[in-house]
Parts: structure tokens; C-alpha cells; sequence
């Protein structure tokens, strides 16, 4: 065919196409889209299942326990759910809706009791902090005095002390063994592996009450080095902190991508050069979002420091010798005594105890945020970069 018939074809073509109508283009509905009909709907489903079971419950049967009564509402409400939206919307349709109202259902379950227990903290604690929570320590407390007298600077320093030094103990080995899991081909890796999940499972009292075992009881003694103080501490929080570090840093280097490496290792770089110098640096925001959680799961741990610590009401900053107090035992000691001043005490501490974990979660959250949208905002653009050309 010569290119003289080539144009005739196309131009025929394109002719016949311009001739016949556009077709509208059918209009796409997101199935997850929430209407207000759809929103009655559901209402309706859960007031019509909740009538037809306390029907049977109440009228008849003999009756059943509140938990049987929800249980068998929220089945028989998932039913009426599914067969509404199936008559409505077809069985595609109404398998989405089933599923949006289950997991809808389980995020209600999670975060109402989460609510329920932040409120209740706040509100049992707020009344008694002050700024001198954060400046006085128990000395010369009495249990007939408020809850405003004293305060928990010595828990404080002793939970800043204990948690950085475990941290400088975890933070290489739990570095060194993510990058031992996941930048080398060792048979070792499968025990390992093994073994750090076995550890992410073990009760954080297991943790205190080897320490206690291995180290205070055979060569303890009173304002020693291996008594009950804040080293034994930090090294029962290592424990409970390198699961969670080694396994989080495994995660974040297996995000690398795979040509860095292997651009690092065609220019000749050695493995161990490859990995301080290429693979680290690219996952540096990833390892400092774990370092701040694994210090979040430490900081509220209390059982470790029960056998190690042991607590004190008066300021010790020397985490090397004799007893130390810190914020989780502040509490468990505050609010087991029988005095209503001393219970208010302890939840003022369960307030900045929760204060300092949230204001941890969010440096985590600030350190691991998506900066790419960022660089590309700040960017200046090409075409305003360049002068324009004149003609």
C-alpha cells in the first residue's frame, strides 16, 4: 500500500469517527463512597437487628447475658447489612460494605477503651500537677499532706538516666545485628532471626528477674556496682528494647534499594564500606524512628525495675549506685498506698508518664515523615529558573 492510500485510509477513518456521536462515558461511583441513604440504611439495619434480637431474648427466651445479647445483635446485624446492600447494589457491593463495617466495628472497639483510659488518666491527674512536680522531689512528704506537696523530679531524672543508658547499650548491638540479618548470607542468620523473635515474646519481668539472678544475687552488695540501682535497670530495659530496635532497623534496610548497593559495589567499594557509607545514611530517618520507639516501649516498663532499681523517694542521679526511682515505679509505689493524697500522686505520674510517651510517638512520627513533597515545593521550577527566551 503506497502513502498516498495510507492518507486516504486514515483520513476515512477519521472521518467516519468524526461522524458518529460521543458516547457519555458512564459516570464511576467509588464503592466505598458514603451517602446519607446508605448511612440510613445502616442505621436501619442496626435498630431492626437490635429490635429482633431483644425480641427473642426478652419475649421469647428466659433471657441471655449482655455479652451473648451483643454478640448476637452485631452477627445478626452484619446479616441485615449484607442482604440490604446486596439487593441494592449487587454482591460485589455489599462483600465491600461487610468488610468497611467490620473493620469500622473492630477500630471502635480499640479506640474507645483507649479514650476511656486517657480521659480517665487526665482527669484523675491534672488536678494535681504542678510545676513543682518537676523541681521537688518526696522528701518530707507525709500522707496527710495533698497530693501537690513534693513531686517527681528524682522519678524523672532516675526514668532519663535508666532509659539513655539502656539505649547506649542496645542502640550498636541492636544496629549491628539488624545489619548482620540483613546485609550478610551467614548460616547464622535463621538462629539468629529466631532468636530475636523469641525475645520480641518474652515477658518484660523475665527481663528484671534475670538480671536479678545472673548479676544482684551472686555479686550484689549494697551501693555496689551490681546492687540495686539504675545500671541494673538499664540493662533489664536492653533486653525488653532490642527486639524491637533490631527488628525495626531489619525493616527499614530492606527498603534500600538494591542498585545502591550494587553501584556502591561496582566502584569497588567493600561490603563493609558499602553498608557505613551507602546503605545507613539512605535509611538514616527509618533507624531514628526505631531508636525513638524502642525507647517508647522502655520507658513505660515497670516489672524490669522491681528487681533491679527497687525505687526511692528522694533525688539520686547517680544511676551507678544505690536504689533509683523512676516514673513507672513512682506510680505502682503511689498508688497502692492507702492514702487518697498518694494515689492522686501516682496518677499525676501516670500523666507525664503518658505525656512523655506521646511527645515520643511524635518525634517519631516529625523524624519519619515523607519529605520528597517537601523538596519538591520547595524546588524552584524549571521554567521560572531559566530566563525566558526572546524572539
Amino acid at each position: 500500500m503506497t502513502t498516498l492510500e495510507k492518507g486516504t485510509v486514515d483520513l476515512r477513518t477519521t472521518v467516519v469517527a468524526a461522524d458518529q456521536p460521543e458516547r457519555p462515558r458512564p459516570r464511576r461511583r467509588r464503592i466505598t463512597a458514603k451517602t446519607p441513604t446508605e448511612r440510613l440504611v445502616t442505621l436501619g439495619c442496626a435498630v431492626n437487628s437490635f429490635l429482633l434480637v431483644w425480641l427473642v431474648a426478652a419475649r421469647l427466651t428466659d433471657g441471655m447475658g449482655w455479652l451473648g445479647f451483643g454478640l448476637i445483635w452485631y452477627a445478626t446485624f452484619l446479616v441485615f447489612v449484607y442482604v440490604t446492600t446486596r439487593e441494592q447494589d449487587g454482591p460485589v457491593a455489599a462483600a465491600d460494605k461487610l468488610a468497611a463495617t467490620i473493620i469500622g466495628s473492630a477500630t471502635a472497639v480499640l479506640v474507645v477503651p483507649f479514650v476511656w483510659l486517657v480521659g480517665y488518666v487526665v482527669v484523675k491527674g491534672a488536678p494535681a500537677l504542678r510545676f513543682g512536680f518537676f523541681t521537688h522531689d518526696q522528701g518530707g512528704v507525709s500522707p496527710t499532706q495533698p497530693a501537690t506537696a513534693g513531686g517527681g523530679s528524682h522519678a524523672i531524672v532516675g526514668s532519663l538516666q535508666q532509659v539513655a543508658l539502656a539505649l547506649a547499650l542496645t542502640l550498636p548491638l541492636g544496629l549491628l545485628t539488624a545489619v548482620f540479618l540483613n546485609e550478610t548470607r551467614s548460616r547464622w542468620r535463621r538462629p539468629v532471626r529466631i532468636l530475636i523473635d523469641a525475645m520480641s515474646g518474652l515477658p518484660s519481668i523475665i527481663a528484671g528477674l534475670f538480671v536479678y539472678a545472673i548479676l544482684i544475687i551472686p555479686f550484689g552488695s549494697e551501693g555496689g556496682l551490681f546492687g540495686n540501682n539504675g545500671l541494673m535497670a538499664a540493662l533489664a530495659l536492653s533486653i525488653t528494647m532490642l527486639p524491637t530496635i533490631t527488628r525495626t532497623v531489619e525493616v527499614v534496610l530492606r527498603l534500600v534499594p538494591g542498585g545502591l548497593r550494587e553501584s556502591a559495589l561496582a566502584l569497588g567499594s567493600s561490603r563493609a564500606r558499602m553498608v557505613w557509607s551507602v546503605v545507613l545514611p539512605t535509611a538514616r530517618t527509618g533507624v531514628t524512628t526505631s531508636v525513638v520507639l524502642g525507647i517508647a516501649r522502655a520507658v513505660g516498663e515497670t516489672a524490669p525495675l522491681l528487681f533491679t532499681s527497687f525505687g526511692l523517694d528522694l533525688m539520686n542521679a547517680n544511676a551507678l549506685s544505690n536504689p533509683q526511682e523512676s516514673l513507672p515505679l513512682f506510680v505502682f509505689r503511689n498508688v497502692q498506698k492507702p492514702s487518697q493524697a498518694s494515689i492522686d500522686r501516682g496518677f499525676t505520674g501516670a500523666l507525664v508518664l503518658l505525656l512523655v510517651v506521646l511527645a515520643l510517638f511524635a518525634i517519631a512520627r516529625f523524624v519519619g515523615r515523607d519529605r520528597s513533597a517537601t523538596r519538591r515545593r520547595s524546588r524552584p521550577s524549571r521554567a521560572a529558573s531559566t530566563p525566558q527566551e526572546t524572539s
